[in-house]
């Protein structure tokens, strides 16, 4: 699971500015001020061939969550931030997430593709000069995989964040992207799907695996591997086939069926009544169903299941409804049409009674069903699902604007998480602000978060970054090389 407890403090959003009552205003361009009020729901649909999206909100919040990346990137070092508006350091899954972003935006007619190009190029060639070393403070990376969180000035390791294996892999996946969506003979793009080839073949993925199979979590130059291995199912699914489908640091192809062997255990009918193989936050069913098209290919285990790993998914999408629906907790606005449980931020890390009832609030963490769960919802977890549930996603987008409108809704979307709960505390608050009528809100942004918006949306509107993916070589062979067969790489 992705370690983010080295988050900064908090600083207030004005929200006022932003919005008036429920309504969106038109999505302003970048070096203009977010104009407050206006009742009309206002975005551009999409300007390539594919599906309008449903309603003018879900148009207007996938625009304006592919600006959180294109307006807060360092246009000289293609460094995202990991949240904003607090200050704060860059994040190489964020930075996977806006190199993907970029030609979504070229596709719906919000940048050019020379405006595209110009910054994936930056980012490639700060990322292919960035210094690779065992140094506490000097490098940004070791054995071509990098630092989860870099700092914004230098591009070096920041602090004491860890030498990150899948956040590497999500910035591989927009890297691979790149590589095949830049498919021109202009000489940038030539040079893009160079640095890509360069940056994916310098990742070392069988150096960092202490306990074989598996790979570690990560690493530090001051204590060595961390003692926690990619062993059940999560998100490593991406991971896995990156390392496996490496042309020059590969990890043997059993590997793959080792670690689908351990899935059994997480089979499970419990919430929903539809068996899936379960991980609670929802982000784990998401990030690597953004660059791979998993409907119809299976390997060697989801096939004894019946399903794939697609509808796996939709499953999950499915049981997070249900759960939020029996509401075990009992916890404020729970229901039909608002759920969704991940890893967000919450309003701290401190117990408060409400209602005659003790309650356990947490900081930034992971939730879900059968994980913990303290009434934060986090619009990402349906927002970002729009791919498997259009329609439950849908709903759950709508209502949740409806019912909380400006309080939780700005400038780039959806504020990274609510608790409506939590009304009222005397404990000092981690993140965000009690607002009334609302409850506790999220002040930031996350990139991490904004990112699955804006990919999910667009594959169920044109499946372009699928479409694009199933043309990289190294994502077909890593996913033949792991066993899977059927549909697209039959």
């Amino acid at each position: 699971m992705i370690d983010r407890r080295h988050m900064l403090g908090t600083s207030a959003l004005g929200l006022a500015g932003l919005m008036a009552g429920c309504a969106v205003p038109p999505l302003p361009r970048p070096g203009t001020a977010d104009p407050a009020g206006g009742a009309d729901l206002t975005a551009n649909t999409g300007t390539s061939t594919g599906r309008p999206m449903p309603t003018p909100l879900i148009a207007n919040l996938h625009e304006r969550s592919f600006y959180y990346f294109w307006d807060t990137t360092d246009p000289a070092t293609g460094l995202t931030p990991d949240r904003g508006p607090t200050p704060s350091f860059a994040s190489i899954a964020a930075v996977g997430f806006a190199l993907t972003a970029y030609p979504i935006g070229v596709e719906n007619g919000w940048i050019t593709r020379d405006q595209a190009r110009t910054r994936t190029l930056t980012t490639l060639q700060f990322f292919a000069a960035a210094p690779q070393g065992d140094s506490q403070n000097d490098d940004s990376g070791f054995h071509g995989l990098f630092y989860h969180f870099l700092g914004t000035t230098k591009g070096h390791r920041f602090a004491r964040a860890e030498l990150s294996t899948v956040d590497t892999a999500l910035l591989m996946g927009g890297v691979l992207f790149s590589q095949s969506w830049f498919d021109s003979d202009h000489p940038d793009e030539v040079r893009i799907r160079a640095l890509a080839e360069q940056l994916y073949a310098a990742v070392d993925w069988a150096w960092i695996v202490p306990r074989p199979p598996f790979m570690a979590m990560g690493w530090h130059p001051e204590s060595g591997f961390i003692p926690h291995d990619w062993n059940i199912y999560n998100e490593a699914m991406l991971l896995y086939i990156l390392a496996i489908g490496s042309p020059t640091h590969a990890l043997p192809p059993q590997t793959w069926d080792a670690w689908t062997s351990r899935f059994g255990a997480q089979w499970t009918d419990r919430w929903g009544g539809e068996p899936y193989i379960h991980f609670g936050p929802m982000f784990v069913h998401q990030y690597s169903h953004c660059w791979i098209d998993f409907r119809d290919i299976r390997d060697r285990y989801i096939a004894t299941k019946g399903i794939d790993y697609f509808e796996n998914s939709c499953r999950a999408v499915r049981a997070q409804r249900a759960y939020a629906i029996a509401n075990p907790g009992g916890w404020t606005g729970y229901g039909a049409d608002v759920w969704g449980l991940t890893a967000s931020d919450g309003p701290g890390d401190f117990t408060a009674t409400i209602g005659g009832r003790k309650r356990e609030f947490f900081s930034y963490s992971a939730r879900g069903p059968g994980d913990r769960d303290d009434g934060t919802i986090a619009p990402t977890a349906a927002a970002a699902s729009f791919a498997f549930e259009p329609e439950l996603s849908r709903q759950a987008i709508e209502a949740m604007h409806e019912r909380y409108g400006a309080n939780i809704y700005g400038k780039y979307g959806f504020l990274d998480a609510f608790n409506p709960t939590l009304t009222a505390t005397k404990q000092p608050l981690k993140h965000g602000r009690i607002i009334p009528g609302a409850g506790w809100v999220d002040d930031d942004y996350i990139g991490i978060d904004q990112g699955p918006i804006v990919v999910m949306m667009e594959n169920w509107r044109t499946g372009l970054v699928w479409k694009t993916m199933k043309r990289n070589p190294h994502i077909r062979r890593g996913l033949q090389r792991a066993g899977f067969t059927g549909g697209w790489l039959a």
